[in-house]
C-alpha cells in the first residue's frame, strides 16, 4: 500500500513539473547542437559534419547524430527538453493513460509521432513526442478531442513500444484483415478452396474409366496453357532484346532530376526461427552505403518467436535498425501479416522488403532512389533482381540459378518494358508508401504475397518497373525443402489466381484485354505446366519413336503440334537462359541449361502438395530454413 501511494505521489509530482514547466529562453531559440556541444554530448567537428549533412540530407540534427553513433536517443531528448523547456516524460515511472490513448486510433498517434500520456490536475493533458518542432501543427487536432494540451518530450523508442503495447489487440486484429475483403481469401468457404482439389481427384478418376479419352483432354489443355505461357515469354524475350540487345553490359543508371531530395526509406525484413541467419544478415546491411539517416530497417518477428528474439538480443544492432514484434492473432503466421503489422511503426516514405537471407547491393537504395525521382508518377513499385551467392553447391543449386537469372534478368524486365502484369518476387521490392497503404498492404492469408500485389497494383493502374540492382539469397540446394518452398510458391499462385477471378469480367475490365491476357498466360502457364507435365512428357516417347496411348485416337494433328511445341518451348528455354547467364562470372553454368528438363519435375511433385494444401491448409506458412550454406564472395562471383 506505502509503495503504491510514493509510486502515486511521484507520477504526481512528474506531470505537475511538466504542467508547470514554463518557456525561460528567448524567442530565438537555441540551436539544438549548441546543448549537445554545451553538454559535451558531441564535438563541435561532429556538429560541423552533422550540419553539412543536414543540408544535404534535409533530415532532422538529432537523427544524424544518432544514425553516426554520436549520441544517444537519450541525450537528444535531454537537448531538445532544454532547447524546447518542456518536461521529459518518463514512461516507466508513470505509463501512459490507455483511456486517453484510446480516444485516437493507433495509425494517428504513429502518423503523428504521438502519445496522450496523463491529464494533469489542472485538465491539461501532455503530449508525449519526440518532435516538439511539429507539435504545433497537431494541437487544433488534439485541442478539440482534449481541451488544453502541451507536449512533453520522449524517446521514439519509449513512444512506440507503449503504443505497441496499448493497441496490441486492434493493431494484430487490423494485420490480419488489411486487405478489403474482395481481394482476399480469408472468407473462403471450404467448398470453394476444394473445387480444385476435387478436379484433379477427378481426372485421375476419368483416366482410370476412360483413359484416352481423359488424356485426349488433358493433351488439349496442357497445349492450350503452354502455349499461353511460350507466347508470354517469346514475347517478354523479344522485347527484352530490342530494349537492350547487350544484357551482358549493365543499363545504365537513369538520371535523375538535377534538385531532388532524398527520401526516408524503411525496409522490413521479416525473420522466423532464424537462429543461424541472423548475424550474418545484420553484417551485410552494415555494407549500405545509402545516408543511415535517412534507412530505417525493421527487424520482424513473432512475438512468440524465442529463437531469433534470444539470437537479436545477443547481437548489437545499429541505431538505424531496430526491432519489430508482432503480437499474435489466432493460428495465422504469415510473413504477410507479420509486414502489415510492421508497416504503421515504418518512418519512410518508400518501402522495401527483404529476406533473412539476402545480401543486397550495398548501393541498393540509392540506385531505388533514384529510379523513383526519374519515373513517372504511375510507377509506384521497382523490383530488383535476385540471384544466388551459392551456384556452386551442387546440380539443384545451379539449376534454380538458371532458373532464377532466366526470370528476373530477361523475362520479367521484358514483362515489365510491355506494360503487362508483373508478378512481384517476395523480396528486393521496393514501393512508395502512400500507394501500398491505398492498396490495403498485403494479402495476410495468401502465401505468396508478392505475386498478389503486383496484380492489385496493376488493377489499380499503377506500373511496375525493374531496376538493376542485384540481391543475392541462398538457393535451396535440398530437393526435400525445394519442394516446401515452391509449394508455397505455387499455393499462392493458386490463391492468387483463384481470388482475382471470383468476377472475371471486371477484372478484364480493370486490367484491359492485354493485360487479361498475359495475367491468364501467366498463371494458367505456370501452374498448368507443372500440375499438366506428366502429360506433355509422354510425348518423349514420339520423340522417341515408340508408340503412344492416344497414336490411334485421330488426334494425329494435336499430337505432332504437341511434339512441335514442346521441342519449341524447350528450345526458347533454352535461348532464354543462354542470354541469363551469358554474364562472365555465370558462364560455367551454360553446360547444365540442357539438364533443366530433369530439374523442373520437382515443380510436379510440388504442385501436388500444393493442390492437397489448399482444401486442408490454404494458409499454413512452410517455413523454409535459411544459413544452410554460408555465404561466400567466391560463390558470389
Amino acid at each position: 500500500m506505502t509503495s503504491q501511494l510514493g509510486r502515486s505521489q511521484t507520477q504526481g509530482n512528474i506531470m505537475q513539473r511538466a504542467a508547470l514547466a514554463q518557456p525561460d529562453i528567448p524567442a530565438a531559440r537555441k540551436p539544438l547542437g549548441r546543448f549537445l556541444v554545451e553538454s559535451g554530448v558531441i564535438t563541435s567537428d561532429q556538429l560541423i559534419e552533422g550540419l553539412n549533412a543536414q543540408m544535404r540530407l534535409q533530415a532532422p540534427l538529432g537523427e544524424i547524430l544518432i544514425a553516426n553513433g554520436w549520441a544517444s536517443e537519450a541525450d537528444i531528448c535531454q537537448a531538445l527538453s532544454r532547447q524546447f523547456a518542456i518536461q521529459l516524460a518518463d514512461f516507466e515511472a508513470a505509463p501512459p493513460d490507455s483511456t486517453l490513448c484510446a480516444q485516437r486510433s493507433a495509425q494517428a498517434w504513429l502518423r503523428d509521432d504521438l502519445l496522450a500520456w496523463r491529464r494533469t490536475r489542472d485538465g491539461i493533458v501532455l503530449i508525449a513526442t519526440d518532435r516538439p518542432d511539429r507539435f504545433e501543427t497537431h494541437r487544433a487536432v488534439l485541442e478539440k478531442l482534449y481541451g488544453k494540451v502541451a507536449p512533453v518530450i520522449v524517446s521514439e523508442e519509449s513512444r512506440l513500444r507503449e503504443t505497441a503495447r496499448l493497441f496490441d489487440r486492434p493493431l494484430a486484429q487490423a494485420a490480419s484483415h488489411r486487405t478489403p475483403a474482395e481481394y482476399s481469401s480469408r472468407n473462403w468457404h471450404w467448398a470453394y478452396r476444394s473445387a480444385l482439389p476435387v478436379l484433379v481427384a477427378a481426372c485421375l478418376l476419368a483416366a482410370l474409366i476412360v483413359p484416352v479419352a481423359t488424356l485426349a483432354v488433358l493433351t488439349l489443355l496442357s497445349i492450350v496453357t503452354m502455349t499461353l505461357f511460350a507466347l508470354l515469354k517469346a514475347s517478354a524475350l523479344c522485347r527484352q532484346l530490342t530494349h537492350h540487345p547487350s544484357l551482358i553490359a549493365p543499363r545504365p543508371s537513369p538520371e535523375p532530376p538535377a534538385r531532388y531530395r532524398l527520401p526516408k526509406v524503411s525496409v522490413l525484413v521479416p525473420l522466423y526461427r532464424e537462429e543461424q541467419i541472423a548475424n550474418a544478415l545484420i553484417l551485410r546491411l552494415k555494407r549500405l552505403t545509402y545516408p543511415k539517416a535517412l534507412l530505417d530497417v525493421v527487424l520482424v518477428l513473432e512475438d512468440k518467436d524465442q529463437v531469433t528474439r534470444l539470437t537479436l538480443a545477443q547481437t548489437d544492432l545499429p541505431p538505424w535498425m531496430r526491432v519489430v514484434e508482432v503480437p499474435a492473432d489466432g493460428p495465422l503466421t504469415t510473413k504477410p501479416r507479420a509486414m502489415n503489422y510492421a508497416l504503421d511503426f515504418c518512418k519512410g516514405d518508400i518501402i522495401g522488403i527483404w529476406d533473412a537471407e539476402d545480401a543486397p547491393a550495398s548501393d541498393q537504395i540509392e540506385k531505388i532512389t533514384e529510379a523513383f525521382a526519374s519515373a513517372s508518377p504511375d510507377v509506384v513499385c521497382l523490383q530488383g533482381i535476385l540471384d544466388y551467392y551459392n551456384p556452386r553447391s551442387n546440380w539443384l543449386s545451379r539449376c534454380f540459378t538458371i532458373e532464377y537469372a532466366t526470370w528476373f534478368r530477361v523475362i520479367l524486365p521484358g514483362i515489365a518494358r510491355l506494360g503487362l502484369v508483373v508478378p512481384l518476387g517476395g523480396t528486393s521490392v521496393f514501393m512508395k508508401r502512400s500507394a501500398l497503404e491505398e492498396l490495403g498492404g498485403w494479402d495476410a492469408h495468401n502465401v505468396t504475397e508478392d505475386a498478389d500485389l503486383g496484380m492489385r497494383l496493376c488493377r489499380k493502374g499503377y506500373r511496375t518497373e525493374t531496376v538493376d540492382t542485384v540481391t543475392y539469397e541462398e538457393a535451396n540446394c535440398r530437393p526435400w525443402p525445394w519442394v516446401k518452398q515452391r509449394s508455397r510458391w505455387l499455393k499462392g499462385f493458386l490463391v492468387t489466381y483463384l481470388v482475382h477471378m471470383r468476377r472475371p469480367t471486371r477484372l478484364a475490365r480493370d486490367l484491359g484485354f492485354w493485360r487479361f491476357l498475359s495475367f491468364q498466360a501467366f498463371f494458367l502457364g505456370t501452374l498448368g505446366q507443372f500440375l499438366l507435365a506428366p502429360i506433355m512428357w509422354s510425348y518423349w516417347l514420339l520423340i522417341a519413336g515408340l508408340p503412344h496411348p492416344i497414336a490411334d485416337s485421330g488426334m494425329n494433328m494435336a499430337m505432332s503440334f504437341a511434339v512441335g511445341l514442346f521441342i519449341a518451348t524447350e528450345a526458347l528455354a533454352w535461348i532464354a537462359g543462354l542470354i541469363a547467364v551469358s554474364r562472365s562470372d555465370r558462364r560455367f553454368l551454360v553446360p547444365f541449361i540442357p539438364t533443366m528438363m530433369l530439374y523442373f519435375p520437382l515443380g510436379t511433385l510440388a504442385m501436388l502438395k500444393a493442390v492437397i494444401e489448399l482444401a486442408v491448409s490454404p494458409y499454413f506458412w512452410d517455413k523454409t530454413q535459411h544459413g544452410v550454406v554460408p555465404e561466400s564472395s567466391k560463390m558470389m562471383g
